[in-house]
């Protein structure tokens, strides 16, 4: 009997023992399994956790943005703080030019180049009984007009100097320095064209009133292969306008005088005193009944894309940038005198704005549109609300912003300030 009892203890153990793990021995399959399940399913529960906390953070993020943006758009200012009067070179104050990333100040005896602290960045000397500026990127053409020089500068400083035999009247320069000036004499106007370094390319155009016409305004397109000009021309004794493009790239050479686009009928009855490239592939002609723009991404044969036509057909204003275009007429109905139009650089309406305001100055720095006179401003976001009217107690030549959020770079005939709004 004990025996018996011995070897069922025995056997007992044994089973226990072929169940019990030791050290160095693998699970049995089934367990092992059961144990990656709970593995897995562990995971997944962090993984969604952790997903779900991410979620709710990008969520507040984005409510947070959608928020701070909201606010931006409709918040107003209702005054301002100067936080640094910044003395600038006396002279005989022309203008200033947004150049680059700040601003070019010129005068009848020197150009400088002043950041956004007001400290110059480099000062050009010459004499110049009425010098006209071109800005194009980091590159600005300096000339006299009724003269013979230009002087050519990048933002970090002059890289060369163009003459001319006959007297300049208008300027143009690519964002790679490269410069196109009208000249003319006594019968034709010619345009010629000059290196950064000045030196003269063998290309012209030479045009007169009883032939492609006399040109009011011209512009060059970013990389210069492109020029879009604005002519007035007679025909059948009345005078009349055109807008034309030449292409000076290997497109331009197989084309008679490099004429690959010229468009009469959006100006049968108006006139063209300025032309414009924007944005690529995008440009504007700003007639006297409203803007046309145009798209040059078949360089061989421009499009014309839209015409706005202004009904009063009295334009007080115009300001552009690479990425809008704005004119300013005078309001035949409502409450205020004026009405202010903004597009899209191919042509599409943003906004009708109107307002009453004696302004003599207006720009477009971004999102912002600012209206000026000499001691106030009105500020204009895409949206249309007025961000600030303002009296100021100093002179105002020039307004943009400035270089940290809700600031101003107010620029005057003998100093810059840089004001805060609040």
């Amino acid at each position: 009997m004990s025996d018996m009892s011995s070897m069922n203890r025995e056997s007992k153990k044994q089973q226990l023992r072929s169940q019990m793990i030791t050290s160095g021995q693998e699970y049995p399959p089934s367990r092992r399994r059961m144990e990656e399940e709970e593995m897995h399913v562990g995971h997944q529960k962090k993984r969604r956790r952790y997903l779900g906390l991410g979620t709710a953070i990008l969520l507040l993020i984005l409510i947070g943005a959608g928020g701070w943006f909201y606010y931006q758009q409709i918040h107003r200012y209702t005054g301002y703080e100067t936080l640094r009067v910044i003395p600038l070179n006396e002279g005989s104050l022309m203008g200033y030019k947004s150049f680059g990333n700040n601003v070019l100040k010129y005068t009848r005896d020197g150009a400088s180049y002043i950041d956004n602290r007001g400290e110059n960045v480099w000062t050009e000397s010459y004499e110049m009984k009425t010098p006209v500026v071109a800005v194009n990127g980091d590159y600005a053409a300096i000339a006299d007009r009724q003269g013979n020089n230009i002087i050519i500068c990048s933002t970090n400083g002059k890289v060369g100097q163009a003459t001319t035999i006959l007297p300049i009247t208008r300027i143009t320069v690519s964002n790679l320095g490269l410069v196109a000036a009208v000249v003319e004499d006594s019968t034709s106007s010619y345009i010629y064209f000059f290196r950064r370094d000045g030196s003269e390319l063998k290309i012209n155009v030479r045009t007169n009133m009883s032939g492609d016409g006399y040109p009011l305004d011209i512009c060059l397109s970013r990389d210069g292969t492109q020029l879009m000009c604005s002519y007035v021309y007679l025909e059948a004794g009345e005078v009349k306008n055109r807008v034309v493009f030449y292409d000076f790239s290997e497109i331009g050479k197989n084309v008679p005088t490099r004429l690959v686009g010229g468009f009469d009928e959006p100006f049968e009855d108006t006139v063209v005193p300025r032309v414009a490239y924007l944005k690529e592939p995008f440009s504007c002609a700003f007639s006297s009944s409203g803007p046309v723009f145009f798209s040059s991404r078949n360089l061989a044969n421009p499009e014309l894309l839209s015409q706005a036509v202004i009904e009063e057909e009295n334009i007080s204003g115009i300001f552009y940038s690479e990425e809008y275009v704005g004119v300013i007429v005078w309001n035949n109905g409502g409450e205020n005198e004026k009405r202010m139009e903004v597009f899209r650089a191919d042509g599409s309406h943003i906004l009708s704005k109107e307002f009453t305001y004696d302004y003599t100055g207006v720009d477009i720095d971004g999102e912002l549109i600012f209206l000026y006179n000499d001691n106030s401003c009105k500020i204009f976001n895409m949206a249309g609300v007025e961000k600030l009217n303002a009296t100021f107690d100093f002179t105002v030549t020039k307004i943009r912003k400035g270089r940290m959020p809700n600031t101003l770079l107010v620029m005057g005939p003998r100093e810059m300030r840089e004001i805060k709004l609040k």
